[in-house]
């Protein structure tokens, strides 16, 4: 059994229980940042443009961090961090995440330039770097080897899920894409960065968060790992003598998928009461009868016949 499947499910699940506060987090950050680029660019265009490009790779780094911390924070289907708290606890792991964040993006850079596969590869084993360092505090270098660690096994279905999330992804910043192209390109791209950033940033952590997940589950051999259901379904109560989650049939004792029929007199326990003893299998017995084998009922006697 696939130990990530249903991820894109749950993730868009836990997406719309949780959008306000998962968007508020990344529209308040890189609204911020959007203003401070702004005025640095009113100011001085040269400097202005160099200090706001800083201002948004800080800006994405921290959305990063902030996100996956609130993604492991909703997992149990509550708020329990307020936005203030899960930005705070991202700042706690922001150079780690970055310096990860920047060495991991110019590896796949070169991988993609030169043969693609490489690239390719490398995003795959990499996917879940932030995750190990903003859950697990793992260190810059050793966090590369925790997430090829955690991916091994499963590269394929991670890098098919990673594939998907970028196709919807893509979808969705080329439509809004499409809606922002009436206006100015500058106020265009500065709407289509917080808008696109607050929708796209949270769905795309939350696919990221929900995949470690997955893979800690395989690691600690409890996997697949019971998927969470905030705003939807919740999984069936584990009932005794059945699968956890699953309904509470087959029961012992009775055909698989089968009701079992009440213990009868002289029947095994759980089955119909027939066959009997003394009757042909599966036909009820008929009582006996004065005068007539046991089972068995008595002709009436003919007219004159003797009577038996």
């Amino acid at each position: 059994m696939n130990p990530l499947s249903g991820v894109l499910g749950e993730s868009w699940r836990t997406y719309r229980a949780h959008a306000a506060h998962l968007i508020t987090i990344a529209a308040g950050i890189f609204l911020v940042a959007a203003v401070l680029e702004g005025l640095l660019y009113l100011g001085n265009h040269v400097v202005g443009s160099i200090l706001g490009a800083l201002i948004g790779f800080v800006a994405a780094f921290l959305v990063q961090a902030a996100l996956v911390k609130a993604a492991q924070d909703v997992r149990d289907g509550r708020v329990d961090l307020s936005i203030g708290e899960t930005v705070s606890a991202a700042w706690q792991v922001f150079w780690p995440v970055a310096g990860a964040s920047i060495l991991a993006g110019l590896a796949i850079v070169i991988g993609l330039f030169l043969l693609i596969v490489p690239g390719l590869f490398l995003i795959t084993i990499w996917a879940v770097i932030v995750p190990a360092i903003v859950i697990e505090r793992a260190r810059v270098f050793s966090s590369f080897g925790r997430s090829q660690q955690l991916v091994k096994g499963n590269g394929w279905n991670v890098f098919g899920i990673l594939i998907i999330t970028f196709l919807i992804l893509f979808a969705v910043q080329l439509i809004l894409g499409l809606i922002l192209s009436a206006l100015p390109t500058e106020l265009s791209n500065a709407i289509s960065t917080v808008v696109a950033g607050a929708l796209i940033s949270p769905f795309q952590a939350l696919v990221v968060t929900t995949i470690y997940f997955r893979l800690i589950g395989v690691e600690s051999g409890t996997a697949p790992a019971q998927p969470q259901w905030p705003g939807g379904d919740p999984p069936y109560p584990q009932q005794p003598g059945s699968p956890s989650g699953q309904p509470p049939y087959p029961q012992p004792g009775s055909p698989s998928g089968q009701p079992p029929y009440p213990p009868q007199p002289g029947s095994p326990s759980g089955q119909p009461p027939y066959p009997q003893p003394g009757s042909p299998s599966g036909q009820p017995p008929y009582p006996p009868q004065p005068g007539s084998p046991g089972g068995d009922p008595p002709y009436p006697p003919a007219p004159g016949s003797p009577a038996t």
